[in-house]
């Protein structure tokens, strides 16, 4: 079962897109910021993280960066999760390492498509 480690901060969010991957078949580890989820990443080794750009501690960036900065976490995909769409925002996404941009709002059947797309490319078997 691929394990998704998922940092956001707004617990209603957290909670629908816990359940959305969980009833979808995955292994999830929420938390609250960006501190804890770049904490957590190398003791979890997740196969796909998924992080809010807008927290509290860390934003996503900075967690994203710190992750790709380690050595046992490097080569995790990330996703950011955000309101936020401008080309800006989604260029620095990507610029910190992320592999995808998702706008919220988001479909749930959306969200759970694009997390298999992305399992499916950096995990070929």
């Amino acid at each position: 079962m691929p394990k998704i480690l998922i940092a956001e901060d707004e617990r209603d969010i957290r909670d629908l897109i816990t359940f959305t991957l969980r009833f979808a078949g995955y292994e999830v580890f929420a938390f609250p910021n960006g501190a804890e989820a770049a904490e957590n990443a190398s003791k979890i080794m997740p196969d796909l993280i998924m992080l809010d750009v807008r927290m509290p501690k860390m934003t996503g960036y900075e967690a994203c960066e710190f992750i790709k900065s380690q050595e046992a976490t490097k080569h995790i995909p990330v996703i950011f999760l955000s309101a936020k769409g401008q080309d800006t925002e989604v260029r620095t996404g990507l610029e910190v390492g992320a592999t995808d941009y998702i706008l919220k709002p988001f479909a749930p059947d959306k969200l759970t498509e694009r997390v298999a797309e992305i399992l499916k490319k950096h995990y070929k078997a």
